[in-house]
């Protein structure tokens, strides 16, 4: 389910950072030179903040509780 969330969380990044990039050349009123790398920094951005937040409620919300070690024990095994 993690992989779907992502998915569209990731697809979602896409075009909100292509709607800001046009707001970006509007406000400038002509295209800028490096698109693609403008494009990129602002979709790295956005997804490595929104991913973080996805992570940690994906762990407050986790329907089963985090793997517990066993117990390491204390006296040596018996036998032989």
């Amino acid at each position: 389910m993690e992989i779907l969330y992502y998915t569209l969380v990731g697809g979602g990044l896409y075009f909100i950072s292509d709607w800001i990039l046009q707001r970006i050349e509007a406000y400038r009123g002509a295209r800028l030179q490096n698109r693609s790398l403008i494009f990129f920094v602002i979709i790295l951005v956005l997804a490595m903040g929104s991913f973080q937040v996805m992570q940690g409620l994906m762990k407050m919300y986790a329907s089963e509780p985090p793997p517990v070690m066993p117990p390491i024990p204390t006296e040596p095994p018996q036998g032989r």
